[in-house]
C-alpha cells in the first residue's frame, strides 16, 4: 500500500447527533487524474484504534491506451497496509518475492515491521483497455514490541472472509471480529474492519465490541440517530454506545466500518514510516538514501525518492 501525497483533512460541522463525536472532511488530492480523499490522520485525530491511516482511492476511469496506476516502489517500517477494492484490480510486488492482483472483496495486509518495499500497479492486462478502480488504503499501526518484526504479506481472497446477510443488509468482515464473525486474517491488535451495504430503509445496529469505531461512507447516505451523513466523510463514533444505522435516500449506502483498541502510546508518521520513536524515523530515512532495503524482483528499475531529496 501507498502513501499517495495528499493533503490533510479538516474537521466539518459540530457534531449533530450525540452517537458521532467527530465529523471528519477529507482534503481530495489529483494524482495524475487519480483521485485520493485522505480521512487519517488528521491534526484533532490521528488514529482510530490502530488506523493511523485512511486513504480512500477514487472512484477513477481509465481509459486505455497505457492508462494505469503506478506507484514505484517505496518503503515501509512499524505498520501493516491493508488495501481493499470496491471496483478494479491492483497488482503488488514486494521484497519478500510476492507477486499478487488483487481484486474487489479480496484482502492484502502486509505487516513492514522492520522494513519492507513494495510497488502497486495496475495489471498488465487492463493496460490497453478502459477499466476502474475505486478502494480504500488504511495503515494499522503495530504495537510497540511489534514494531521490528520481521515482515509478511498476506493475502486473503474473499471467499475465505466472514459475510454478513439480514433483511436489506449485507456485508464482509475484513479484519478482526464483528457480531460474532472473525475474519481469519492476521492483526497485532484488537482490530476491526467491516465492508457494509444497506438498501434504503434498512437498518442495522451493532454493540460497542471495540474500544474506537468510525465509519467511511463510501456511496449514498447512512442515517444515525435522526441525523443523515453523505458520502466521503469520516464520522467518529462514540464510545460505549450501541450504534443503529440505516440506508437513506434513493440508494441506500455503502459503508467501511472501523477501529479497535487505541495504541497504547503515541505514535509519530513521517512519509511512509510509522514508529513510537523519531530516532527510528530517522535510521529509516538514511536506510532508504543508501539503499539498504533491498530490490522488488520483478521491478527493480524504478523506486520512489525520499521525499525532499
Amino acid at each position: 500500500m501507498s502513501f499517495f501525497p495528499g493533503q490533510d483533512p479538516e474537521f466539518g460541522d459540530a457534531q449533530s447527533c450525540n452517537a458521532v463525536s467527530q465529523l471528519i472532511i477529507p482534503r481530495t488530492s489529483d494524482i495524475g487524474g487519480f483521485e485520493v480523499r485522505r480521512a487519517l490522520p488528521t491534526i484533532k485525530r490521528r488514529l482510530v484504534g490502530p488506523f493511523i491511516f485512511f486513504d480512500r482511492m477514487g472512484p477513477a476511469r481509465f481509459g486505455g491506451n497505457g492508462e494505469a496506476l503506478d506507484v514505484k516502489p517505496h518503503p515501509h517500517i512499524g505498520l501493516s497496509t491493508v488495501t481493499y477494492l470496491t471496483t478494479g484490480e491492483i497488482g503488488h510486488r514486494d521484497t519478500l518475492g510476492n507477486h499478487t492482483v488483487i481484486r474487489p472483496g479480496d484482502v492484502n495486509l502486509m505487516t513492514a515491521g522492520r522494513g519492507i518495499v513494495h510497488s502497486e500497479r495496475t495489471p498488465e492486462d487492463l493496460r490497453q483497455r478502459p477499466h476502474a478502480l475505486s478502494g480504500v488504503q488504511t495503515w494499522l499501526a503495530l504495537p510497540e514490541s511489534d514494531e521490528e518484526t520481521d515482515p509478511t504479506f498476506g493475502h486473503t481472497e474473499k471467499n475465505a472472509l466472514p459475510t454478513i446477510s439480514e433483511a436489506g443488509v449485507s456485508g464482509r468482515v475484513v479484519l478482526g471480529d464483528f457480531c460474532g464473525l472473525k475474519a481469519d486474517v492476521r492483526t497485532f491488535t484488537d482490530t476491526l474492519f467491516v465492508d457494509l451495504a444497506l438498501r434504503p430503509g434498512a437498518r442495522f445496529s451493532f454493540p460497542a465490541e471495540h474500544e474506537e469505531r468510525a465509519i467511511y461512507v463510501l456511496e449514498g447516505e447512512v442515517e444515525i440517530a435522526g441525523d443523515r451523513f453523505g458520502p466521503e466523510q469520516l464520522l467518529v463514533l462514540a464510545p460505549l454506545e450501541t450504534i443503529t444505522i440505516s440506508g437513506s435516500g434513493e440508494h441506500g449506502c455503502r459503508l467501511m466500518l472501523f477501529g479497535g483498541a487505541a495504541l497504547e502510546k503515541p505514535r509519530h508518521i513521517w512519509w511512509n514510516f510509522v514508529s513510537s520513536s523519531k530516532e527510528r524515523i530517522e535510521q529509516a530515512k538514511e536506510d532508504w538514501r543508501q539503499g539498504r532495503f533491498g530490490l522488488v524482483p520483478g521491478d527493480e528499475a524504478e523506486f520512489v525518492p525520499l521525499p525532499g531529496r
